[in-house]
């Protein structure tokens, strides 16, 4: 069995391993991280191996903590990263580049549509009928995007999304409010096979999708993390923030995972404030007397035009996993409309939580 594991802002761990009466056999650690002293691997090996292989990612991480030599140096690589790796060997999971990627990048639709085609592109890919996607969006006019579990009245000031001209719809993922305007907002979804992120923790998957993009905001002179559950951050402030749905494929086979971020290239924080209830609420909790104090944009980091940082993502992803153009399908899109016309757009679900 074979699993890897990239640690968030560390190095690629591969385990090459068995399992035999029940337990773990011939373990191998192996990867690109910084490791002292040389026998800290042997350790490692010798930890993993008579394990029994149900066990949790927390008890093989003790288990190699509790074998290392005192003085241990590891750099790129913690014992949990290790214990990743071998229960995505175990899960047998795959990996970014076992997959022929597609690229969606389409002229500016609905805020409504947008939810549905993340809803109809995804059971696609639990299906099969589509490879793993990377869709990013352009918004046809602002909007206020709450999560699936919010209270309409709790997070959104009517009146101030009336005065503004700003639609309200729900999406079908968990997580906080996005304040969104078009030439404002960059926002990307993933579409990816189940077994992709096969023996991740849900926080862990977070971290794992989010991965790529930490790397291309890198290539543009920006170092940033991500900072659990859900957000990536810079030393400058929070630039994005992710949502997560899980489908179960056909026949409650294999599903899918939807992962989409919404990232601030730049922001109108009165506005914001005037819109989002919760956010005044979140920024008086933090003693903060600004939005831009609490979210800084990609404009002022980066220097470059929205078209350019969005230009830059895709060409880092493509180095990274390819990356062929595609499009939405016929059929895709009128499911996609009818959904938004029927769910997405009606009252009825997006004050589903009044």
């Amino acid at each position: 069995m074979h699993g890897e594991y990239k640690v968030p802002g560390g190095k690629l761990v591969v385990v090459d391993l068995d399992v035999e009466g029940g337990v773990l056999r011939h373990a191998r650690v192996a990867g690109d991280f910084f490791l002292e002293p040389d026998e800290a691997l042997d350790a490692v090996n010798d930890a993993l191996n008579g394990a029994p292989a149900d066990t949790d990612a927390a008890g093989l991480a003790a288990r190699v903590d509790a074998a290392l030599p005192e003085g241990t140096v590891m750099y790129g690589l913690t014992s949990e990263g290790i214990a990743i790796a071998v229960r995505r060997a175990l899960a047998h999971a795959t990996d970014w580049t076992d997959y022929d990627w597609q690229l969606i990048h389409e002229g500016p639709q609905s805020p409504a549509l947008h939810m549905a085609l993340d809803e109809v592109l995804t059971a696609e890919v639990a299906a099969g009928h589509r490879p793993p996607t990377l869709r990013v969006w352009e918004w046809a006019t602002p909007s206020v995007i709450i999560g699936s579990f919010q209270s309409l009245r709790n997070e959104v000031d009517p009146a101030g999304a009336e005065r503004h001209g700003i639609e309200v719809v729900r999406r079908i993922s968990g997580g906080g409010a996005m304040f969104v305007e078009p030439g404002n907002t960059i926002t990307y979804s993933l579409s990816v096979p189940e077994a992709l992120v096969q023996g991740l923790s849900f926080q862990d998957s977070y971290a794992y999708l989010d991965d790529w993009v930490l790397g291309a905001l890198g290539d543009m002179g920006i170092k940033a993390w991500y900072q659990p559950l859900n957000d990536i951050a810079t030393e400058a402030g929070k630039v994005a923030g992710a949502a997560q749905k899980r489908m179960v494929g056909p026949g409650g086979g294999p599903g899918a995972v939807l992962h989409h971020v919404t990232m601030a290239y730049d922001i109108d924080a009165d506005k914001m404030l005037e819109v989002l209830r919760i956010g005044r609420e979140k920024l008086s909790d933090k003693g903060t007397k600004s939005a831009r104090k609490r979210v800084d944009p990609l404009r002022r980091q980066t220097g470059l035009a929205r078209e350019a940082v969005i230009e830059r993502m895709i060409d880092s992803f493509r180095g990274r996993y390819g990356l062929a153009d595609g499009k939405v399908t016929p059929g895709e899109l009128a499911r996609a409309e009818k959904l938004a016309r029927t769910k997405f757009g009606s009252p009825e679900w997006t004050s589903r939580v009044p």
